[in-house]
């Protein structure tokens, strides 16, 4: 087991050395620690190594100028200037925040940026002004839309950040296939399958293999088939790919740059890197914070209070499972998977830092 602190040291040490500012080293490590903190591994430590590659590939700028292109009171159009992701989408939130402040919403919508993290980050960031957050990203196109087996879209996740009174507040985070390609990463360095039902090779066969990207299969969109869904699917990461990118100017769907090194760049460019979308709702623009946060302890009530399934616990609501882990990973410790502190200790070396292989 891993401590918070020793982490987190670790992750602004290896950005430092790759050139970022100690602020921006500091910011991208908070996300990268959200997500171990959260349960998340699967956004965690193991995607250090895949932005290390990228950096190696000259694929990132470690100095970006982040800047507003175009904007109105309540919106803006954000240039990330190739940064990593967590640099241009923190600014993004904020100035999301802002103008959420002066005119009761705020609206963001980002180009030029790269892989973000966890998209729950952003929009928890609005929680602490008393506001509703929003956050969505395109990503690499991996995924392939109902009937085809051709990847031409991201996992693309949807989170909304909602405060309550008494009660921790509703964070919901979560990707439009059924299972995040991070998880994937996570399996094969386990040495296990996946479920049936979430990717399928090269010829739209299903298995259960997750390392099939790598050999021209893709993932499927949430519902997994036409006959569960996977129209709904696609319509979700559809949304998002069209407010993160056609908004902003970013790249779309099969155009979107890989966020791992392994696949390649297309020639190709419709915009300009990954691109990502943020909104922030003051909620006294609806009306009092303490008229809406009393019904949203009543709603939550109201769910928690459901009959369960037979076998089944009580209804679970989204942000639950995720606060629980946290609470106990703080207390126990972060275990990092044999494969991926070997990657790490890797890293480190090549960079002249220490890593302990636990």
């Amino acid at each position: 087991m891993y401590t918070y602190e020793y982490l987190f040291n670790f992750t602004t040490e290896v950005f430092i050395k790759m050139g970022c500012s100690m602020a921006d080293a500091e910011k991208t490590a908070k996300v990268f620690m959200a997500a171990e903190l959260r349960g998340l591994a699967s956004h965690g430590m193991i995607r250090i190594k895949d932005y290390y590659q990228l950096w190696e590939a000259k694929r990132i700028n470690i100095n970006p100028n982040i800047r507003i292109v175009h904007e109105t009171p309540s919106t803006a159009v954000v240039d990330g200037d190739g940064a990593i992701g967590m640099i241009a989408a923190t600014r993004s939130m904020e100035i999301a925040i802002e103008k959420a402040e002066k005119c009761g919403t705020g609206w963001v919508s980002t180009c030029g940026s790269n892989h973000f993290g966890i998209a729950g980050y952003y929009a928890m960031m609005a929680l602490e002004r008393d506001m509703i957050g929003i956050t969505m990203t395109n990503a690499n196109p991996l995924v392939a839309p109902t009937f085809s087996i051709s990847p031409l879209l991201g996992t693309n996740p949807i989170a909304v950040a909602i405060p309550a009174g008494k009660y921790p507040p509703f964070v919901a985070d979560f990707a439009t296939t059924p299972i995040a390609r991070g998880k994937l990463a996570v399996a094969e360095k386990k040495g296990e399958k996946t479920l049936l039902g979430f990717v399928q090779d090269k010829d739209g066969n299903a298995t259960d293999d997750p390392t099939v990207l790598k050999r021209g299969g893709s993932m499927l969109t949430l519902g997994g088939d036409y006959e569960h869904g996977s129209h709904k699917g696609f319509c979700l990461s559809s949304i998002v790919d069209i407010f993160s990118a056609v908004f902003s100017g970013a790249n779309f769907g099969p155009f979107v740059p890989p966020s791992v090194a392994y696949l390649p760049v297309l020639d190709k460019k419709v915009g300009q890197g990954t691109g990502h979308f943020f909104g922030a709702m003051r909620i006294d623009s609806f009306q009092p914070s303490s008229v809406f946060k009393a019904k949203m302890d009543e709603w939550i009530e109201t769910f928690k209070s459901a009959k369960p399934a037979p076998g089944r616990k009580q209804v679970i609501i989204p942000g639950e499972p995720e606060r629980e882990k946290e609470i106990k990973i703080r207390k126990e410790g972060i275990q990092i998977i044999p494969a991926i502190a070997n990657d790490l200790k890797e890293i480190a070396d090549k960079l002249e830092l220490n890593f302990d292989v636990k």
